[in-house]
């Protein structure tokens, strides 16, 4: 189990953080550099986690605190990825109309508070000890957030034939992301559903490596 789970997560956070060096270096337009920029925020963002949780398990040390720290991390940066996949869709489909900046400016708002709720004291990240109370209230504007994502690529998704899933695999990232991020310290093995939230993003890269080449 530790080595496939290990060899999985460290194929993911390189294959994530060459597809965002790649589509940088290639850049050509606005479009290349969100994209590009997404992928690197969402390897490394990821790595702060995924690093900790393979260590842990083949060193002998107590790496909680580390774990934590990851968890907090990636909360954010996963935050920080979904506007940025919220300015790909402006910046592709020349959305600058009032109801994308009002769509905007509630993404925005939500970001931040969700941030700011990760960063109050009673996630308790560092210790371990978190609970489902604070699992919600973290992940409640995250979770609209997600929606909001779905709903604007789902009403492009004929425009496009290489962004035309990424509706789907946005929902498909969030409903194994939530019970994972809610009820994980009630039931650990709940965490298993990381893998396939995980073939998600990687799916979203390849959507992006495929933008990028059309």
């Amino acid at each position: 189990m530790k080595y496939g789970e290990s060899t999985f997560d460290v194929l993911y956070l390189v294959f994530a953080v060459l597809t965002g060096i790649v589509i940088l270096i290639r850049r050509k337009n606005r479009n290349d550099v969100l994209m590009g920029t997404a992928a690197l925020v969402l390897g490394i963002g990821d790595a702060f986690h995924l690093v900790p949780r393979v260590l842990n398990y083949f060193i002998g040390r107590d790496l909680t605190w580390f774990l934590g720290f990851g968890k907090l991390v990636t909360s954010i940066t996963m935050t920080v990825f979904y506007i940025l996949v919220f300015l790909l869709y402006k910046s592709i489909y020349k959305k600058d109309d009032k109801s994308t900046k009002t769509t905007g400016i509630i993404l925005y708002i939500l970001a931040a508070l969700r941030i700011a709720i990760c960063l109050l004291p009673g996630n308790n990240w560092f210790t371990g000890e978190g609970t489902v109370l604070w699992g919600v209230l973290r992940n409640l504007p995250f979770i609209v957030i997600g929606a909001i994502i779905v709903f604007l690529y789902f009403k492009v998704r004929r425009e496009d034939m290489y962004l035309n899933r990424l509706w789907l695999y946005t929902s498909l990232s969030f409903l194994f992301y939530i019970p994972v991020a809610v009820f994980a310290p009630l039931l650990p093995m709940l965490g298993m559903l990381m893998l396939p939230k995980t073939v998600c993003y990687v799916l979203m890269l390849i959507s992006f490596i495929r933008k990028q080449r059309s």
